[in-house]
């Protein structure tokens, strides 16, 4: 499986692109990464260095990738933190390049906006343009809770306002949408929730909840769950393999007193999670 992915980038810590390759790579997949941003660190550090690329830098790159003569075997695009809006023009502009060449490809936006913490990260426009015009475009969404309730203008702080927000996203183009970093009436104080829709059926997934929220984290799982999701065809069982991956990571981390994801030292995890868990219907 090979997939485009269009993503930040930094060269310390673990985000975007510096958090989806090598999980990806670790369970077997060929990436093709296009970095949006080059920074020294994520700014949750509070400063960084480095620039954001412009559409036109973007384009480019594909362009070269083109000029391979390897569009036609690229199975899916992955697309995160954008940067600026231009950059989502490269992005469709990629998209549409790679579903020409490829009809049978598929296109997985991770719509970066912000989070509860942070509330929203992104340059204006940003936010409009994903839902615009990325959302249309896209088989596969991956939202955090506030990215859903920010797209959609609501709340899904109970079963029902959820059920109607993935509707919504539905309705905005995406046949498949995993939800992370959920939290309903019905979500324990110790735990967090997941939930897909595929169109199909809603499927939760319920995790622990840990003392950690690092940076990267849901660039990770939106990476594996639409890999897992383009081997299996199965949203529930691409939830519940991404889910306990990056529990397993989480816990790690926690154990070890880290401020970065521990990529690379519980590497394990991501193709052999020490614990396992399992969708249920909703």
């Amino acid at each position: 499986m090979n997939i485009l992915s269009i993503q930040s980038h930094v060269a310390y810590g673990h985000v975007g692109n510096s958090a989806a390759v090598f999980p990806l790579q670790r369970i077997g997949v060929e990436v093709w990464p296009v970095n949006t941003v080059q920074f020294s660190n994520h700014p949750g550090y509070g400063g960084w260095r480095g620039e954001v690329f412009g559409g036109e830098a973007i384009r480019l790159v594909v362009q070269g990738i083109a000029e391979r003569g390897v569009l036609g075997q690229c199975d899916g695009v992955l697309s995160g933190y954008l940067g600026a809006a231009d950059t989502g023009q490269a992005v469709l502009d990629a998209v549409a390049r790679v579903k020409a060449a490829n009809p049978g490809a598929r296109y997985c936006c991770d719509p970066v906006i912000g989070d509860v913490e942070s509330g929203v990260y992104v340059r204006g426009g940003i936010p409009e343009f994903i839902r615009s015009r990325l959302l249309p475009l896209a088989d596969m969404a991956t939202p955090n809770q506030f990215e859903l309730d920010h797209l959609t203008g609501g709340t899904s702080a109970t079963l029902p306002a959820l059920a109607a927000a993935l509707d919504a996203v539905h309705a905005l183009g995406p046949r498949v949408v995993l939800v992370t970093s959920l939290r309903t009436e019905d979500t324990p104080d110790d735990a967090i929730d997941l939930a897909v829709s595929d169109g199909l059926g809603r499927y939760r997934l319920r995790t622990p909840r840990l003392p950690i929220a690092p940076n990267g984290a849901g660039d990770v799982i939106a990476a594996l769950f639409f890999a897992h999701y383009m081997r299996t065809g199965a949203a529930a069982d691409a939830m519940a393999l991404a889910a306990s991956a990056i529990y397993g990571l989480l816990r790690r981390t926690v154990e070890a007193g880290a401020r970065e994801l521990l990529l690379v030292e519980a590497q394990d995890e991501i193709v052999s999670p020490s614990r396992l868990f399992a969708a249920e219907r909703m």
